[in-house]
């Protein structure tokens, strides 16, 4: 038996963070699960140097420090860089974690700059534009690696949301899409090679349950979206919504 709420027979290195910093650091479903699926398919080595694309609060980034050895660029736009210096510091893992802000668009990077880069769930933001991975690619070493996890829908939606999700749906999730549609969207750039993209198992009810647990500490508006989202995920169970898990390699 454990005391740690969020425990997960999948997801064992995110087992060993404190729930109470899992949740005052959280911003959506449990960033760690998703980047411990993500490191499933694209596994991250010690010295590599890491872009934590959209890291939040950095929880993403300091897990990839502690856990893997990673040297991380922690890169947000709307997190201060000083803030997530902070956590970094007090994580014992500054001399790993470099905190930037920055806009996805105007990255302050060299070329080949990145071993690789990682995005969780946030590269829905701005990656759905079609020249985007031209402007991000350039910052990835030839032979590097690019993996993204996003909410999606797992089956694309045309002109008419579900009746089941048409309650709770907002305009925003136009940027959720399917694993096959990231796989094209990247794909037909000739710029990378897609190793990997699929849905995570079982994700919708790893959001559900990270939603429902966390839902006591939410107030105002961010309590009112986390009832929402239980409804929405309870109606769906997992006939459209999860998440995208997609990795891919820059030639040489």
């Amino acid at each position: 038996m454990t005391d740690n709420p969020f425990h997960h027979d999948r997801y064992t290195r995110s087992n060993g963070y404190d729930p109470a910093w899992v949740i005052e650091n959280q911003m959506g479903p449990h960033a760690l699960w998703l980047l411990e699926s993500l490191v499933e398919v694209m596994p991250i080595e010690p010295g590599m140097r890491v872009l934590d694309l959209g890291c939040g609060m950095g929880m993403t980034s300091i897990f990839l420090a502690k856990e893997f050895g990673a040297q991380v660029t922690a890169a947000d736009l709307w997190i201060p860089a000083e803030d997530n210096e902070v956590r970094i510091a007090e994580a014992g893992v500054s001399d790993l974690v470099t905190a930037v802000h920055a806009e996805a668009h105007t990255l302050p990077f060299e070329a080949d700059a990145f071993d690789a880069v990682v995005s969780i769930d946030a590269y829905q933001y701005f990656g759905t534009a079609d020249l985007y991975l031209g402007d991000l690619v350039r910052f990835v070493r030839p032979g590097g690696r690019l993996g993204i996890v996003t909410p999606a829908v797992l089956t694309e939606i045309g002109e008419t949301v579900p009746e089941h999700l048409a309650p709770y749906w907002e305009w925003e999730y136009c940027c959720f899409h399917s694993p096959d549609w990231w796989r094209a969207h990247w794909a037909k750039t000739g710029l990378v090679t897609v190793d990997h993209a699929d849905a995570i198992e079982n994700g919708w009810q790893d959001w559900l349950v990270f939603n429902d647990l966390t839902a006591p500490t939410m107030t105002g508006w961010r309590a009112d979206a986390a009832i929402d989202t239980h409804n929405m995920l309870e109606a769906d169970r997992g006939q459209y919504l999860g998440f995208t898990r997609m990795a891919a390699t820059k030639p040489e």
